[in-house]
């Protein structure tokens, strides 16, 4: 298991996208809903905000499961304003290397 730690979104970005996560899922939705279980959850990385709950995200690395160089980010909120069409996607998503009980 592997252990990051960015002292910010921008770190955590900068770093997947050397990776090869170069789609932006915040923009393209569309690329993910063709077939959104094609995709799997691979890093997730959280942040909270000092003091103030609107300073608090998540960024989601998420791959293809078919075509392996298909990798992207998605970066989501965590107040009121952060529910969208794709964070709803996200709850059915799998994340690679989680075990069921």
């Amino acid at each position: 298991m592997h252990t990051y730690n960015y002292g910010n979104i921008t770190e955590a970005l900068a770093s997947l996208k050397e990776e090869g996560f170069t789609i932006d899922f915040n923009i393209n939705i569309e690329e993910f809903k063709i077939n959104p279980h094609d995709y799997e959850i691979v890093h997730i990385f959280r942040y909270e905000g000092d003091s103030n709950p609107d300073d608090e995200a998540t960024v989601y690395g998420i791959q293809s499961k078919t075509i392996k160089e298909k990798k992207g980010v998605f970066v989501s909120g965590f107040s009121a304003n952060s529910d969208c069409e794709f964070s709803r996607y996200l709850k059915g998503l799998t994340i690679k290397g989680h075990k069921g009980l």
